[in-house]
Order: structure tokens, then sequence, then C-alpha cells
């Protein structure tokens, strides 16, 4: 009875184990092509395929990355472009806070984990239910995507003469597409969904007047924001 139970007890955590290895690699792939977008933008605007393949190997951080060489194209300066990438991976610290007590992974092993901390790779741990499910879609999701995106961030630089226009691929929405497809699920209670549809609001409606990435980092208001709203909400609740 004993060995019937720890049989089932082991196909269960089998098939645990694939669905989140399915999972993490169907991220991988999606916005791992974005790196095809990425590629072509870098080269269009003036770097050299070193220099583009090297920000997709040291930094891989999308977002940023598309930040800096979509300023430079713009006619911004080095360090205009570069200030706004930096503000705009800001966001991954927060990440990295909450992931390091999610995944209590070694200290050896930490500084290797960092350059996998993402948008992508800490929806997907964070996803999961278990510890262990969800070291494994943190691995499998940040292998995948950086062997893909780098490997794509080379084809695009490669071939951006051919490739042409990346917005009427839709290649470079690729990657918040797969994000809020993650998230959305993660949106349970009101208080959850508020918090989320004002760090959009505040995000989009300061986009115009903000420097690249500083919206990103506005949005972030909205949790004190609505946790504050809603706190006085049940206190007034309490007195009356």
């Amino acid at each position: 009875m004993a060995d019937r139970t720890a049989l089932t007890e082991t196909e269960t955590g089998g098939k645990a184990d694939r669905a989140v290895v399915r999972d993490a690699l169907g991220v991988g792939v999606a916005v791992g092509l974005s790196g095809f977008a990425f590629g072509v933008t870098s080269a269009g605007s003036g770097l050299t395929l070193m220099q583009t393949c090297a920000l997709s190997l040291l930094v891989f951080t999308g977002a940023s990355q598309f930040a800096l060489v979509g300023a430079l194209a713009a006619g911004g300066g080095p360090f205009t472009a570069a200030a706004g990438a930096f503000f705009l991976g800001v966001r991954n610290a927060f990440y990295g806070l909450r992931l390091s007590q999610l995944l209590a992974l070694p200290r050896a092993v930490r500084p290797f984990a960092a350059q996998w901390v993402i948008d992508e790779t800490a929806a997907v741990a964070l996803a999961q239910p278990t510890r262990r499910a969800a070291r494994l879609g943190f691995v499998v999701t940040g292998l995948s995507l950086y062997v893909l995106w780098n490997l794509t961030t080379l084809l695009g630089a490669l071939g951006a003469g051919a490739i042409g226009d990346t917005g009427a691929w839709g290649l470079d929405a690729a990657g918040p597409a797969v994000f809020l497809a993650l998230l959305a699920p993660m949106l349970k209670t009101g208080t959850e969904r508020a918090v989320a549809g004002l760090a959009v609001l505040l995000g989009l409606g300061l986009l115009p007047v903000l420097p690249a990435g500083v919206p990103v980092l506005m949005a972030a208001l909205a949790a004190p924001v609505v946790l504050w709203a809603d706190g006085r909400r049940k206190g007034r609740g309490i007195e009356g």
C-alpha cells in the first residue's frame, strides 16, 4: 500500500514538473523570438554586430535594450539613452528581492541566477505553488529565453536589411503580450486588479512626459496608493 502511494505521488510530481517545463518553454520560445526585433532595431540605430550581441549577452533585459537602442535611433546621446535603460531595468531589483525569498538558492549560485531575473522568469516562478516548481520554472524559462534571445539577436542583426520593419512582424509585442497573459490569472482580488489598473494608467499616462523607463517606476506607486485607499475604506467601515 505504501509503495503504491509513493508511486502515485511520484507520477503526480512528474506530471507537475512536465507542466511547469512546458509552460516555461512556451514563454521562453514566445519571448525569445523578440530578439529578432531587437537585433534589427539595434543594427538600424547604428550599433555594430558585436555591440548588439554584447547587449543581449551581458544586459539581457529586453525592454531596457529596446529603450537604449530606441533612444539612440531617435538621436539621443549615449548617456541619455543609458540612463533611460537603467531606470527601466531598476524594476528587476524588486523582482530579485521577492525571488531571493521564494527560490532560496545557494549563495554561490545567486550571482549567476541574477542574470536571469527578468519579467518572464519572475512571472513563471511566482505563478508556481511550490518552491521546487518555482525553481524549475525559473531555470527553464531563464535558460531557454537566454539562449533563444541571444541567437535571434544575432540573426536579426545579421539580416537587418532583409527583415525590414519589425513593427510589421509584431515581434516587439511578443514579450509584453506573454507577460500580461501570465500576470492576468494572478489578479484574483479586487485590490490586486485595482493596483494593476492604476499601474497601467500611470505608465501610459506618464509615457509622453517622462524619460524612457521612468513611467514604469512611477507605475509602482499604484500599490501603496491602492493599499492606502483600501485601508481608509476599511477603517471607515469599522467606525460606521
